[in-house]
């Protein structure tokens, strides 16, 4: 993996490249098609590659919390972030692996799988609700994860990243999907934008990296790191640019 903006390098250290900024920061990372499209035939892993991976796994690291929409978790097959050795350096000081978030109005979950079954006790699973969900399930996710209620009818993004911040999990992780993307970002949440480009056209009618309300979040480019046609880029939203 080869540096190419904003100076040509190699041997790039990804966790520096990556580091988080001081301060609570929320950071939407996705992989995309160079048409647009984040899916092919349903899930993101067909448009992923080896560098990919590897970024993916130290964003994971460097992360406090990991959030998800339900869709995502249910598509995607979500079970709780495995330590890693490669973590040990990136979380001194942290439990060593960040607890998943999942961001869920009607609590239409499994919350027998793995991702709740199997989560070690220093990771939790969060599930981050709303008060109009239903009260029987709210009390069942109650028994098997911690439960953050932000909002009444639909859940406060805002209201539930200000709660994960009380408990220390400032570094937020989004990996999608493009719903809970576009929420965050119509809000005026998103600080940071991790986007791999895929070298291939996909056509179909797979989603954008946002797909809901319009919003304008003005961003600029970080870094674009290279490797075998993908490109990695990261993108920090402009200071002082007001967000519509």
């Amino acid at each position: 993996m080869r540096l190419i903006h904003p100076a040509a390098a190699g041997d790039v250290d990804l966790a520096q490249a990556y580091a988080y900024p001081d301060g609570p920061c929320v950071r939407v990372n996705m992989v995309a098609s160079a048409d647009g499209g984040t899916w092919l035939e349903g899930l993101s892993g067909g448009l992923s590659g080896g560098g990919d991976r590897r970024i993916f796994g130290v964003l994971r690291g460097l992360a406090d919390v990991i959030v998800a929409g339900a869709a995502t978790v249910r598509t995607e097959g979500y079970g709780p972030a495995r330590p890693r050795e490669s973590w040990r350096p990136l979380r001194e000081g942290r439990p060593a692996a960040p607890p998943v978030a999942v961001v869920t109005r009607r609590l239409a979950l499994d919350l027998t799988g793995p991702l709740f079954a199997e989560a070690e006790p220093y990771a939790r699973t969060i599930v981050v609700t709303c008060e109009a969900a239903p009260r029987e399930r709210r009390e069942e996710a109650a028994a098997r994860a911690d439960v953050i209620v932000a909002g009444q009818d639909r859940v406060d993004l805002a209201a539930a990243v200000k709660e994960l911040g009380e408990r220390g999990l400032g570094r937020v992780l989004c990996e999608g999907g493009p719903k809970i993307n576009a929420q965050l970002a119509a809000a005026g949440l998103v600080d940071e934008l991790c986007l791999t480009l895929s070298p291939m056209l996909i056509g179909g009618d797979a989603a954008r990296v946002l797909d809901g309300p319009a919003s304008l979040t003005r961003l600029r480019l970080a870094h674009v790191l290279e490797e075998e046609g993908f490109l990695f880029t990261r993108y920090i939203r402009s200071p002082g640019e007001p967000v519509r």
